[in-house]
């Protein structure tokens, strides 16, 4: 067994001996050790405490901390990581005043995703998103969802979801893969909606249960996309081959999604840049998750969830990058945080609790990632040398990370 102490850390961040989902005033308490030790064995957190406390902890490396923090990796629940090619000619568009359902009205948006899909090898596929992925761990991110949703064929989900099995195959960190087959209707099925929702239930469902290939079900829940009653038959054959719900809700408009998701019981809902009260109740009186997706609201300049009114509702939120090649080609969780505290008035403590231990119960990793706790696989940031975790957001667009930690070993 291989160990390390670190010491002489400055701040350890999000210490934490129960694992528990944060809802309101919750999330803007952030426990933390001032010049504290952490010792790591076979990959997972064994010990840690103030220095003063250090009694000859026997390690195979020691690592001097001095002046930097130590925090959990970013725990990022929803993503879009596997997709053939960017979309920057539609990036244009937005800068000459199209709509996002402006640009998917004429072929584009999601629709030119799948195109390109379908129309790369697997292989070549698997290696653009593992590139990616590289990239997001170097940057913090120490546990990450994959949705599929740029097929819209059997053969097209099939492939991408068996290119996200194999990445976590490959990855040090944590993948769940989240089946996205109701993300937008085919073009071939634009008018009849009845045959593409039977499409999904009889072939693309069984095909990835047989395979395993899915951890969850998820369906974009809005005008223009699915319907709720359409969402909700999704969900309920998506449960029955064990698939837990996860809604894309209220993103362009209040359609009663988050009501949805709610009844569904869905793990989280995500999105939910307009709410109304009656959104903003449903989400608050349930265990569903709220997750934010500031940074596609940054890229599509449209309004920013209103965090302030969801926490002071007694709402769970999670923070997530939403990383995809139409409305937010950035997976930066760094930036994410500073754009939940710029944008969405979230305090620097809700915006790390959000983006740490409450992403991860929204991928239900929470017994493994999220918070410094003995047990839990020690996936962490070595912070550059800074004099308090405000810095992180305050300092917008540098990069806070010096170092990340995974299972144990500097990455």
């Amino acid at each position: 067994m291989s160990s390390i102490l670190i010491t002489n850390i400055s701040r350890l961040v999000n210490t934490r001996t129960a694992t528990t989902l944060l809802r309101g005033k919750e999330l803007s308490i952030l426990p933390c050790i001032e010049n504290a030790f952490l010792l790591i064995r076979d990959g997972s957190i064994e010990n840690y405490g103030v220095m003063e406390s250090l009694d000859q902890q026997s390690a195979d490396q020691v690592f001097d901390a001095r002046g930097r923090m130590l925090m959990p990796a970013w725990c990022d629940s929803h993503t879009h990581l596997v997709f053939a090619a960017s979309r920057e000619e539609e990036f244009i568009d937005k800068i000459k005043g199209l709509s996002y359902a402006e640009i998917a009205a004429k072929g584009g948006g999601i629709l030119n995703s799948a195109r390109r899909l379908n129309e790369m090898e697997a292989g070549d596929l698997e290696e653009k998103a593992w590139i990616r992925l590289l990239d997001l761990i170097r940057s913090g991110t120490g546990a990450i969802e994959i949705k599929s949703g740029y097929g819209l064929s059997v053969e097209g989900e099939l492939k991408m979801l068996r290119v996200i099995r194999n990445l976590k195959k490959r990855s040090p960190i944590p993948i769940k893969a989240s089946f996205l087959g109701a993300h937008a209707y085919p073009l071939e099925f634009i008018n009849d909606h009845k045959a593409y929702l039977k499409l999904i239930v009889d072939e693309m469902l069984p095909a990835i249960a047989k395979e395993g290939l899915a951890d969850y079900i998820d369906v974009f829940c809005e005008k223009g996309f699915f319907s709720n009653e359409e969402t909700e038959i999704l969900l309920k054959e998506g449960k029955k081959y064990g698939l837990d719900a996860k809604i894309h809700a209220n993103q362009l408009s209040s359609s009663g999604a988050v009501e949805t998701a709610v009844k569904a019981g869905a793990i989280s809902v995500d999105h939910l840049e307009t709410m109304d009260e009656n959104a903003i109740r449903s989400l608050s009186g349930s265990d569903t998750i709220g997750t934010l997706l500031p940074g596609a609201a940054f890229f599509l300049r449209m309004n920013y969830p209103p965090a302030r009114e969801m926490i002071n509702a007694n709402a769970a939120i999670a923070l997530a990058s939403d990383m995809n090649p139409g409305s937010c080609p950035s997976g930066n969780m760094n930036l994410v945080v500073a754009l939940a505290c710029i944008q969405c008035r979230m305090l620097p403590e809700e915006a790390i609790n959000a983006a740490t231990i409450n992403g991860a119960w929204a991928m239900g990793l929470q017994e493994e990632l999220g918070s410094i706790t003995i047990g839990k696989k020690a996936n962490l940031i070595l912070t550059k040398p800074m004099d308090t975790l405000c810095a992180i957001p305050y300092f917008f667009g540098t990069n806070p990370v010096e170092k990340v930690m995974i299972n144990g070993e500097f990455f």
